[in-house]
């Protein structure tokens, strides 16, 4: 084997060395924006677009006929599967540290959590009301 089929790992001389430095802008146009020439276009920040609600739910916490255990229930889906409920049943009992269920298409999480599950449902488009006591 050579000394020049060997790969060098030792660093060599030229691994500090930018293989464009001896190359200028000399003679190639500005950009419009102020950009240095040959810099990629800057694209002005586009807004993103407003999600659009994906419908009110109601945040009920409930009392009655549970021995006296506060739970607190999402009721009044329109257009939302089993599949997505649960999943965001799960992740609501992640973020409160607590148990629940998904019974009769409304969602029940142990406990008075209104204001956590309400922050999870607004993050996943929902417009949140609470309503009763």
């Amino acid at each position: 084997m050579n000394d020049r089929d060997r790969i060098r790992i030792d660093g060599g001389d030229g691994i500090g060395q930018s293989p464009f430095a001896g190359l200028s802008g000399e003679g190639l146009a500005a950009a419009k924006d102020g950009a240095p020439a040959g810099a990629p276009p800057r694209v002005a920040a586009e807004a993103k677009p407003a999600r659009k609600s994906r419908g009110r739910v109601d945040i009920i916490r409930e009392k009655a006929g549970r021995g006296g255990k506060t739970v607190t229930v999402v009721a009044g889906w329109v257009g939302i599967g089993l599949p997505e409920k649960e999943q965001l049943a799960k992740a609501m009992q992640r973020a409160c540290g607590t148990g629940g269920t998904v019974k009769n298409g409304r969602i029940e999480i142990q406990g008075d959590k209104r204001t956590e599950v309400a922050r999870i449902l607004t993050e996943a488009g929902f417009r949140p009301v609470f309503a009763g006591g």
